[in-house]
């Protein structure tokens, strides 16, 4: 089940961590807020000249320590980042075109729960991230080899 979610506010939670609200970081955090899809540091970077690449990759971690943010590895292990709904979840990322999406399932947390018993000291957390080739890349594929 694909996870939809109010977004949250990255301003509040950069306050939260007791950070000064500095122009770029407005400026970078109200950008965040509008980004559906996930994204890297070059990625804001190219599209946000006006603020400082220092800057963002400094905000990006403290948005991902706030959980604000969830940083996902690809294959490759670069970051990509999404805005986080702060509801459990995993993700389901595209290897072609980088698309990370969330889902959660039932299955999943019984296997986490059940493996409480064979594993020594106490589980406090776990990430899921499944590898695809999404439909869009998949039926792209499709149509170039016909």
């Amino acid at each position: 089940m694909v996870i939809d979610h109010a977004k949250p506010d990255l301003l509040a939670a950069l306050e939260d961590l007791g950070q000064r609200m500095t122009r770029p970081r407005v400026r970078l955090a109200r950008y965040l807020e509008t980004k559906p899809e996930a994204f890297s540091a070059e990625d804001v970077n190219t599209e946000l000249p006006s603020v400082g690449r220092a800057t963002i990759y400094r905000t990006l971690k403290l948005l991902v320590e706030a959980g604000a943010l969830c940083k996902t590895a690809m294959p490759d292990g670069s970051p990509l980042y999404k805005v986080d709904y702060a509801v459990h979840h995993h993700h389901i990322v595209c290897t072609s075109c980088g698309k990370v999406d969330e889902f959660r399932h039932p299955a999943v947390e019984r296997m986490f729960r059940a493996m409480r018993k064979e594993i020594p000291g106490e589980i406090v957390g776990h990430r899921l991230e499944v590898f695809v080739i999404c439909v869009n890349c998949k039926d792209a594929r499709g149509r170039a080899s016909a």
